[in-house]
């Protein structure tokens, strides 16, 4: 990966969670900037616990070790880092194949085709206990993007048909796995430069605001103590959702946030 800060790539055939390798090796003191890349994962988590089962080989499931020394408050901007990074890595690859091979940003923390089909899942993850007195806080930032299964509709069960793709369908033809790697860590070290500074994490959320798809759309957003319709209309530059409910004006934190569906 010479165009890339991210040069320390570790490869699995399989492992349980690229996650789970890369918070033990923050534990054990690794730096920032380890990558974690993996054919196959027997455990790989989603937000809130999901599953997602792919052939192995099929998609890319890569985690990143990240110590941004960012505020508690500031976090989840490291996972919108990581999804800018892979809409970069996808229009450098998948743009030239025409119109509507683009993705978008579903916030918090999911890409999607421009037919609202869920390609990739982001989750970040830390373990602040761990953390040695004055060394920054690990972030592991774990990506899911779905490169060439499904091939088809017929590969999903029946539920998900309509609702998860893949870049191969987005394209019509086998997207190089290996190719959108190299485009996404290239990508990734402006995108976690820009978290150091308050500059360069409002440039960041204008970035999240400008490819967020959710905006302009009905959403339902449930929380812990309760759940609220409306329309989404803005990313602030701290990265969080604004939604106009019913003249009302509220602020969701990517923390707080347990579901964003669109209404209805």
């Amino acid at each position: 990966m010479p165009d890339t800060v991210f040069t320390d790539v570790r490869r699995f055939a399989s492992i349980d969670s690229t996650n789970r390798y890369l918070l033990d090796e923050a534990r054990a003191g690794a730096p920032a900037g380890v990558v974690a890349v993996a054919d196959h994962q027997t455990a790989g988590r989603g937000r809130l616990g999901r599953t997602w089962e792919a052939p192995a080989g099929a998609n890319l499931l890569l985690s990143v070790l990240l110590r941004p020394g960012l505020a508690p408050d500031q976090r989840h901007l490291a996972t919108s880092a990581v999804a800018l990074a892979a809409v970069d890595a996808v229009d450098a690859l998948c743009a030239p194949a025409g119109p509507g091979a683009g993705v978008g940003v579903k916030w918090p923390n999911d890409l999607v085709a421009r037919d609202g089909r869920k390609v990739a899942g982001i989750l970040a993850e830390a373990d602040l206990a761990s953390t040695a007195p004055g060394s920054p806080d690990p972030v592991v930032v774990g990506i899911g993007l779905n490169v060439n299964w499904p091939a088809s509709d017929d590969d999903l069960p029946p539920e998900l048909r309509g609702v998860a793709g893949s870049l191969r369908q987005m394209v019509g033809a086998e997207v190089d796995r290996e190719a959108l790697l190299a485009a996404l860590l290239a990508a990734l070290g402006p995108r976690v430069g820009a978290l150091a500074t308050g500059a360069g994490r409002a440039r960041l959320a204008a970035d999240l605001r400008a490819r967020c798809v959710t905006l302009g759309a009905p959403v339902r957003v449930d929380l812990a103590d309760g759940s609220f319709t409306g329309t989404a209309t803005d990313v602030t530059d701290e990265g969080h959702l604004v939604v106009d409910a019913g003249g009302v004006t509220r602020t969701v934190v990517a923390g707080d946030v347990i579901h964003v569906r669109p209404a209805g």
